[in-house]
């Protein structure tokens, strides 16, 4: 039988989405379980291999699988392994060699700002080029980084940390969960966003309807809300995170001299009120023979099949 799709599964620490990909890139069938649910890895493997075989029965079974793409916390594409993955009941596992020996077909992994940046090059806008990153703005900022047509690893897997490079220094700077201070995710996540809200908030007497929420649960869909209704404190903390981002990504444009750079994940969703301050502080930034040359946009993805397509990518090379 013709291998013509390719499991994709997208580990979170929360749920785990495994879908049935098709050489267009349509999620043909999808499933999903609860990561937390299983304390011993195998098996947490178990239950992926039980929903797979429910999703490919209906298409000649596992015959017609090619291969498995998984996007991981920490996932190390040369080992396999995940390697200290703290938001896992299992951080040190070798992942890739127990879904191949459980499936019965080669499983290839990456961590997720990589898959999605395998996703956008393979099914979304950055078909035909060969130089392109992808920064994934959610719980924290991920990147990938596609250099000739390939994917950055570095010699151990781990290349491509552009979330852990620091934005701010001195001793009043944000202290990050990976033990160093100031690195971009503190200010320009999702949860760099609320963390900025509430500073703002609490050390302000601007006027500003942030006020009304509870201080210690402000999300950054609050802050776009506020800023869409025009409030003038929520837009100078788009503008503070926006500004921030895009003097990093001069820094980034600098290293690998990008055709483009694409953004994705749910901080995505305040569309021009990121958008705007990221690439007016990049042009401004930037060394000058870039300026205005290099492309910032959001993914072309479908949002709800974005991170099942990205580590399905991996399948089909």
């Amino acid at each position: 039988m013709k291998k013509q799709y390719v499991l994709g599964l997208d580990m979170g620490g929360t749920n785990s989405v495994l879908g049935v990909v098709d050489k267009e890139g349509k999620v043909v069938a999808r499933a999903s379980i609860k990561t937390q649910q299983y304390p011993e890895i195998n098996d947490y493997v178990d239950a992926l291999y039980h929903e797979a075989e429910q999703l490919v029965a209906p298409l000649g079974g596992f015959a017609a699988i090619r291969g498995i793409g998984a996007g991981v916390p920490n996932g190390n594409y040369y080992t396999g392994m995940i390697d200290g993955a703290m938001n896992l009941p299992w951080p040190h596992v070798p992942f890739a060699k127990l879904m191949s020996d459980r499936f019965g077909i080669p499983c290839t992994i990456t961590n997720d700002a990589n898959a999605a940046a395998m996703g956008e090059m393979i099914y979304g806008a950055a078909k035909g080029m060969k130089n392109f990153i992808m920064i994934t703005l959610g719980t924290g900022v991920g990147s990938g980084i596609v250099i000739d047509g390939k994917v950055v690893y570095g010699h151990d897997g781990f290349a491509g940390e552009l979330g852990h490079t620091i934005a701010v220094r001195g001793e009043n700077a944000r202290q990050c969960n990976c033990g160093r201070k100031g690195c971009l995710e503190t200010y320009c996540s999702a949860t760099g966003v609320a963390r900025t809200a509430k500073e703002i908030v609490s050390s302000s007497t601007s006027a500003t309807s942030l006020r009304s929420l509870d201080i210690d649960h402000i999300t950054s869909y609050d802050v776009f809300k506020a800023a869409e209704a025009g409030d003038e404190v929520a837009k100078q903390i788009f503008d503070f995170t926006g500004t921030l981002l895009g003097q990093s990504l001069a820094d980034f444009i600098a290293f690998s001299a990008p055709e483009a750079i694409f953004l994705f994940g749910g901080l995505t969703k305040s569309g021009h009120w990121i958008m705007e301050p990221i690439v007016k502080a990049m042009n401004e930034n930037v060394l000058s023979l870039w300026q205005n040359k290099v492309k910032v946009q959001f993914s072309a993805l479908n949002e709800a099949d974005a991170a099942v397509l990205g580590a399905s990518a991996l399948a089909w090379e």
